[in-house]
């Protein structure tokens, strides 16, 4: 039986850093997610600058359509001194942002992926990045956001060419709501049962960074049961944690408005797959393409996360698990204030070469530096 307990901490870093945070505005859903987007594109804009991201990438904004006749907004990212050739394909690394399917917009990632660009360019496997703007709540609920994200894939493999990109070395990788999305992608193209996504060339890796891959107290009680006690739940652990308090994590998925989409079927959606990846079977996730997985201990999601990665390397999946020990969910926001905002950027970057370099299956191990 499973018991994490021991990475919940806090860090001796996080006691130093948590008193001289502002407190949480109290504004509307609305407001909030307003004035958390400007942060983060101000902080995006800025770090552009300062870390000279801007000589060393080039981007390109896209749009994309959707299945209900919308569009998406889409950028891609590559190395300044490889331009799109067909003679030079290279792999392609798919970003899907967190922000509990609230908060997030295309200018918000542009310090992000350029960094995984920069890093690349000297690495044996130089990469495109595709960041995807997909759909957010309250105005988008369930399927809408996963719906995006296979909208995006396909539209990626049908402009591979133009973009200079290899779609035989797809990464999909994402952080918080945005690993959910990547989960969830990526074990529907393996299942097949979406012709159009089994007959895209299979996706080679994925990074699946503070993520949540359950949805439902039932699926969560499932989970429960796989630990040493009930006490040792990263969701009682953490409860009122920093950043993300089980109560902001269920009100970012009330959102979601799950239920109201599946009335009538609540069994079927706690079954669903596409929902809830981490409840997948042995059977279901054997052949998944190698996953690396970025934890953080103090996060409601620690469990979860981990279950998951040990369900992938019991059944034959390479991974490649990493934990922050004593550091909350979304703890990288606050860079160079934390030590280990390095070796998260690290296990973001290493992962995606890791996954295009085709490892062997490995017993499951937990990274802690």
């Amino acid at each position: 039986m499973a018991d994490f307990s021991a990475f919940t901490g806090p860090s001796a870093e996080w006691l130093a850093l948590e008193p001289t945070l502002p407190p949480v505005p109290d504004l509307s859903i609305e407001d909030l997610k307003k004035a958390a987007n400007k942060l983060r594109e101000e902080a995006a804009a800025q770090a552009l600058i300062t870390e000279g991201l801007t000589t060393q990438v080039t981007i390109q904004d896209h749009t994309i359509p959707t299945r209900d006749n919308q569009t998406l907004q889409a950028s891609t990212y590559r190395p300044a001194g490889i331009p799109p050739s067909s003679s030079h394909r290279l792999p392609i690394y798919i970003h899907l942002h967190g922000g509990g399917f609230l908060f997030g917009t295309l200018r918000s990632e542009d310090a992000i992926c350029a960094r995984i660009v920069a890093t690349s360019s000297s690495s044996s496997h130089p990469v495109i990045v595709l960041n995807i703007n997909y759909r957010h709540t309250p105005e988008h609920t369930y399927p809408t956001a996963w719906n995006d994200v296979e909208d995006a894939f396909h539209w990626l493999h049908d402009h591979v060419d133009s973009l200079g990109g290899d779609p035989a070395r797809v990464v999909v990788g994402g952080i918080s709501a945005g690993a959910w999305l990547t989960a969830s992608l990526v074990l529907a193209q393996h299942r097949g049962e979406d012709e159009a996504l089994a007959a895209r060339p299979r996706i080679v890796g994925q990074v699946l960074m503070i993520p949540c891959v359950v949805w439902g107290e039932k699926n969560h009680a499932r989970q429960v049961e796989r630990l040493r006690d009930p006490s040792v739940d990263s969701y009682v652990q953490n409860a009122g944690a920093p950043i993300l308090p089980v109560e902001r994590a269920r009100l970012f998925t009330g959102l979601l408005k799950v239920e109201d989409h599946g009335q009538g079927r609540e069994l079927e959606l706690e079954e669903d797959r596409r929902l809830s990846p981490g409840v997948a079977t042995g059977e279901e996730v054997r052949g998944l393409p190698p996953a690396v997985f970025g934890v953080a201990g103090r996060d409601p999601l620690r469990d979860e996360g981990l279950l998951f990665a040990r369900l992938l390397s019991e059944n034959g999946v390479p991974t490649d698990v990493n934990v922050f020990s004593g550091l909350p969910h979304g703890f990288r926001r606050y860079g160079d204030k934390l030590s280990e905002s390095k070796r998260w950027d690290a296990v973001v970057f290493r992962g995606i070469q890791w996954a295009l370099g085709g490892p062997a299956a490995n017993t499951f191990e937990i990274k802690l530096e």
